[in-house]
């Protein structure tokens, strides 16, 4: 049962955290009613991040998540909090303990995670809109597994006081919704304006290097939707994104990733010995290992791949990829399928989260009845263009 002593027919929300607060009275976001990924402190409310043995731990919250509490105050009255995957370490969102949520738009498959329960239940209509997060892709896989508009944000835009961490130089705070207006609306009520807010985005560049790493039925399906971004973004320029390897930058991304999870929760994993499930258990048994690693040439390889996508983006610049390499596998898919999957996508994911760059998926494209996103990366700071460019042309036909 969800919080509204409703059935949940997409297993969206925890049943272990329920948890209704009305937003106020007034404000952009009245009336509208959203789910928060269970990753976030709200005051009165345990948090569960995806794991009973962790929930078991946490007492009530004395204090509501920061960005929780901006949509409140902004109008929005939370209904619940949505399922995650475990410790939000896992792109899937099948979740061992407590089950997989439903995806609407792409059926018998994943949702994708690990904010599979903010996706499931913005797909179904079951709220408006949903906060997630996003480190290595969880929301912009999910978005676009289930046919949604989703955000990373700027790393840092969003303070994330109040929320779990899992590797904070990559942890940010993302949402979703159905519509590109609302998304905006959304994130003008969440993001800390810029010091210095950049010119409008005028130019795009299309990584045909990350396009080669889609199948060819998205590749082909997305190529279709591209003179929408054209008409709005004007001509779109082709490019070599990596001057190596995508799958080089991936594995830059997933070291330096797993060395800050087990700097995080290395020591409550090894005190409590928590019954994680497939997949889950094994990235962290590898993350342990990575204590005996010297993450200092990894470092300055973050450092030059940022450099090189900031130089790149510059301040006016939209670069188009793929926002994953193809629709949502099946359900209960064997383990060894769903890792290569998942390796496949972080060759996409781990730009944005390298570089700390905002990044949009936007549910553009289908490929046998099941929906597969198109994504936007902007310059650092330039989310509320991204934000205003999506509206613009997913707005009308």
């Amino acid at each position: 049962m969800h919080p509204l002593n409703e059935p949940d027919p997409l297993n969206a929300f925890c049943r272990h955290t329920a948890v209704r607060v009305p937003g106020a009275l007034a404000g952009p976001l009245a009336g509208l009613q959203c789910g928060i990924k269970d990753i976030y402190a709200i005051r009165g409310s345990r948090t569960g991040f995806g794991n009973p043995q962790w929930l078991a731990a946490q007492a009530p919250a004395t204090h509501t998540a920061h960005a929780v509490q901006r949509l409140l105050d902004a109008g929005a009255t939370v209904i619940g909090k949505t399922q995650t995957d475990e410790l939000t370490y896992s792109l899937t969102g099948e979740n061992y303990h407590y089950g997989t949520p439903v995806n609407v738009n792409a059926v018998g498959r994943i949702p994708g995670g690990s904010s599979s329960g903010s996706a499931a239940a913005t797909a179904g209509g079951l709220v408006d809109f949903a906060l997630g997060s996003d480190t290595g892709g969880s929301v912009r896989l999910p978005a676009s597994f289930c046919g949604i508009f989703g955000i990373r944000p700027t790393h840092g835009r969003i303070p994330l006081e109040g929320a779990c961490a899992l590797a904070p130089s990559m942890d940010t705070c993302g949402w979703f919704a159905r519509t590109a207006p609302l998304l905006e609306k959304i994130g003008l009520v969440l993001l800390d304006s810029p010091a210095h807010p950049g010119p409008p985005l005028r130019r795009a560049l299309l990584a045909t290097d990350a396009f080669a790493l889609a199948d060819l039925p998205s590749r082909q399906a997305l190529a279709q939707v591209l003179p929408r971004v054209t008409r709005s973004l004007g001509p779109v320029q082709e490019i070599t994104l990596s001057t190596t390897d995508l799958t080089q930058w991936r594995e830059v991304f997933r070291h330096l990733q797993g060395a800050e999870v087990w700097a995080m929760h290395g020591a409550w994993i090894t005190q409590v010995q928590p019954a994680f499930g497939p997949g889950v258990r094994e990235r962290f048994q590898w993350a342990a290992q990575l204590k005996e690693v010297d993450m200092a040439p990894l470092r300055a390889q973050r450092h030059a791949i940022t450099a090189h996508l900031d130089a790149l983006l510059g301040t006016d610049t939209v670069l188009i990829i793929p926002s994953a390499p193809g629709i949502a596998p099946r359900r209960d898919s064997p383990a060894a399928e769903l890792d290569e999957f998942r390796l496949r996508a972080l060759n996409l994911l781990c730009l944005a989260g390298l570089a700390g760059l905002p990044q949009i998926s936007l549910p553009l494209a289908w490929v046998d009845g099941c929906p597969v996103g198109l994504s936007l990366v902007g310059p650092r700071h330039a989310d509320e263009q991204l934000l205003a460019i999506a509206s613009a042309f997913c707005s009308v036909p």
